[in-house]
């Protein structure tokens, strides 16, 4: 088992701001509700964990076609995440994953197949099973 850390620093109320950073220390940004709901500069929750659901879809992807025996060149996977804000509450309500792979001798179908089976079975998809709906949006090979 491993063990991954984030960490969130806040300053002030609401109207604040903080810094969002990884144990590695690859990633330190700021964040505040402006860049969450108004497009100013900086990250937010929901842009970092679509992020990491991309990477971890796109490695898992890479892991099954490459234990199948298959040549993977590349493959580029974006991961959107749609929070809701017309509630009390925020909440995300959806996530879809479009993906394009360069793969030798894979037909767009068998493509389809084996992206249906990550965005299924990779870490980041089955924690985030509670999100309302997740689609894979396409899975195009070039």
């Amino acid at each position: 088992m491993t063990n991954q850390r984030g960490t969130a620093v806040w300053n002030g109320d609401i109207k604040g701001s903080g810094e969002i950073s990884t144990q590695s220390g690859t990633v330190q940004a700021p964040y505040s509700t402006g860049a969450r709901f108004e497009g100013e500069k900086g990250t937010n929750p929901e842009e970092l964990i679509g992020a990491a659901h991309a990477g971890c879809f796109t490695m898992f992807l890479t892991s099954i076609l490459t234990k199948d025996g298959k040549q993977v060149k590349r493959i580029t996977t974006e991961s959107k995440v749609t929070l809701d804000t017309s509630g009390e509450i925020p909440k995300v309500v959806k996530i879809a994953l479009s993906t394009e792979g360069e793969v030798e001798g894979l037909s767009p179908e068998e493509f389809q197949q084996y992206a249906e089976k990550a965005k299924e079975n990779c870490p980041m998809s089955q924690l985030l099973k509670a999100v309302p709906e997740m689609e894979l949006a396409s899975a195009k090979l070039k």
